[in-house]
């Protein structure tokens, strides 16, 4: 572009607008000391509704600021509010941006990162103006809904159903462990539109908006306590045809488009996908606090997770470089959800070697009992976003070239029974 600043330009504006409108953290990183401060390592974070509709706000309004600034959809294309410069643009802004306080922006963690790449590459024009501004400027956020009660891993089974009425579709069924449902002002559902033909084939993607008449959200209570999901339910819920995603009976594209950016986030996460607690201090101390400090087997272990949270991180990192590149992502971000979950596997028998009865007993006793949400919240992320399962297959078949594994879709003799 003839207007597209230079690097140096560009940061001088982001060091200007984040002046101007942040405060600077401290330069210098507080050193981790075991005993002080807050020793809470859950999984989810896990708030009332009033404090989140209050932290919703103040993260809306730093959007905000940030897209009114043209800094909020940096490699977004202008006709939606963008400024289509290079990714690595947008990665020096969050990296400038996370040396400031600023609000939790995780609220707009699915809509950015899975539900707007979804809606500019297969939404119609007027939908993309609608949408794409909105959600880069926080004005609106959004969730998925896609997996059901008897369909997560295995999407393509899924039973929603959408029927055509005149323009419009009327969307019946249930969605299930839907994040960020109960703040979510539209959502990305996939449902079946046709029975009659092969499960992958018979989908439909729309944008629904989850204020119409027909759609209740209720919260789904974990084990950690908490309730970060939501099931979903439709009752004959409009749907403009207008509003949908590809051509009829094409929506298992959508859903993979909006799975491969998935992957992509939740492999991601924390640039190693450590969710904040592969940090070899806090654990290393731990082993000392403990008297562990000088056991060989505890030490080669700690040793071991930190390796593979920094081999995840650059394999992560490679892949992510190529989607800002301009390139779908492929299955091999199946690889970067694989390698979180295993690596927070390993991070909780680690603990719970170390820990022992301590962390199941709630003595008060400082960075002990605190690891139990931790423990309770792993399972989550060994579904979210696809099994760790149906992606060993995925490797298997996609990347490294291995047979199909069957299954009953695959059988014949199973064909007619799926259909009645």
């Amino acid at each position: 572009m003839a207007d597209q600043p230079t690097l140096d330009e560009f940061r001088d504006e982001c060091v200007a607008f984040l002046d101007a409108n942040a405060t600077p953290r401290v330069s210098e990183e507080k050193k981790f000391v075991w005993g002080e401060g807050e020793d809470d390592v859950a999984m989810f974070e896990e708030v009332d509704r009033e404090q989140e509709r209050r932290e919703l706000a103040e993260a809306q309004a730093w959007r905000a600021k940030r897209f009114d600034a043209g800094l909020g959809y940096i490699t977004g294309a202008t006709e939606y509010g963008g400024r289509e410069l290079p990714g690595n643009y947008e990665r020096l802004y969050g990296s400038l941006e996370a040396k400031y306080e600023v609000p939790n922006q995780g609220f707009f963690g699915i809509g950015l990162g899975m539900v707007a790449p979804t809606i500019k590459d297969h939404a119609q024009d007027h939908v993309k103006a609608k949408y794409l501004p909105a959600l880069y400027r926080g004005d609106l956020v959004a969730c998925q809904l896609f997996s059901e009660p008897g369909a997560g891993s295995d999407l393509a089974g899924l039973q929603c159903r959408a029927e055509r009425d005149g323009d419009e579709w009327l969307i019946t069924g249930q969605k299930v462990w839907t994040s960020g449902a109960q703040y979510s002002d539209i959502g990305e559902i996939i449902c079946r539109t046709d029975p009659d033909v092969p499960k992958h084939k018979g989908l439909t993607g729309f944008v629904i908006d989850m204020k119409t008449p027909g759609v209740e959200v209720r919260p789904l209570r974990q084990m950690t306590g908490g309730a970060s999901f939501n099931e979903v339910f439709f009752n004959e819920a409009r749907v403009p045809d207008d509003h949908r995603l590809g051509d009829v009976s094409q929506g298992w594209a959508v859903a993979l488009t909006t799975l491969m950016n998935e992957r992509a986030s939740i492999g991601s996460g924390g640039a190693g996908g450590g969710m904040g607690v592969a940090d070899v201090s806090r654990l290393a101390q731990m082993l000392r606090h403990f008297g562990l400090g000088e056991s060989a087997v505890h030490r080669d272990e700690l040793m071991d997770i930190y390796t593979r949270f920094q081999v995840a991180k650059f394999t992560n990192q490679r892949a992510l470089d190529k989607m800002k590149a301009g390139q779908l992502p492929g299955p091999e971000m199946s690889i970067g959800k694989m390698a979180l979950t295993d690596n927070l596997n390993r991070t909780g028998a680690f603990v719970s070697s170390v820990l022992g009865p301590r962390m199941v007993a709630n003595t008060g006793e400082w960075g002990t009992y605190a690891w139990s949400k931790f423990i309770c919240g792993t399972p989550a992320m060994r579904i979210a976003g696809g099994s760790d399962e149906v992606l060993r297959n995925i490797v298997g078949e996609r990347v490294l070239g291995l047979p199909k594994d069957p299954g009953i879709d695959s059988n014949s003799a199973f064909k007619d029974l799926l259909k009645n």
